[in-house]
């Protein structure tokens, strides 16, 4: 599985750890960077991992900066993202399993490393379930459809 991972300075180092472990995986890294732990907009680096995965570069995309938070509204600014600030083992696991979330957004400064690994390996284990949500994907995409052709 093609991966594309980015962060802003604030999770250069989380990202360069999860990056190495997942490479050790055997799963393929497309790094966006930061490449360095200067402080940088965590927009520059979070929209091109993103649209790595809309345009198929990509299977998934792992994003960190320091809450989540920003990274997340950012991602899911990109059509087709549907990208989830996971901060547990579960949380990680359901937005996949309910969700089909494709980008995994993480706290840099709410974990270790080694809990961290074990939230993105528990990501991208899960299989999306279908069914009942797999109506409200398509709800999603829907809206999705409305706000591009209203602009």
């Amino acid at each position: 599985m093609k991966i594309a991972i980015a962060s802003d300075h604030r999770g250069f180092k989380l990202k360069n750890a999860l990056g190495a472990f997942l490479e050790d995986k055997s799963y393929s890294i497309i790094d966006f960077g930061t490449h360095t732990s200067d402080s940088c907009d965590y927009p520059d680096y979070v929209y091109p991992a993103c649209r790595a995965v809309k345009e198929k570069k990509a299977e998934r995309a792992i994003v960190i900066c320091y809450t989540g938070i920003g990274n997340c509204i950012a991602a899911n600014k990109v059509r087709g993202v549907r990208a989830a600030l996971a901060y547990s083992l579960k949380t990680a696991e359901l937005s996949r399993k309910h969700n089909n979330s494709n980008v995994l957004v993480l706290p840099a400064y709410l974990f270790t490393v080694d809990e961290m690994k074990k939230v993105v390996l528990k990501w991208l284990k899960a299989d999306f379930e279908g069914g009942r949500h797999l109506r409200r994907i398509r709800k999603i995409r829907q809206i999705e459809e409305t706000e591009a052709t209203s602009l």
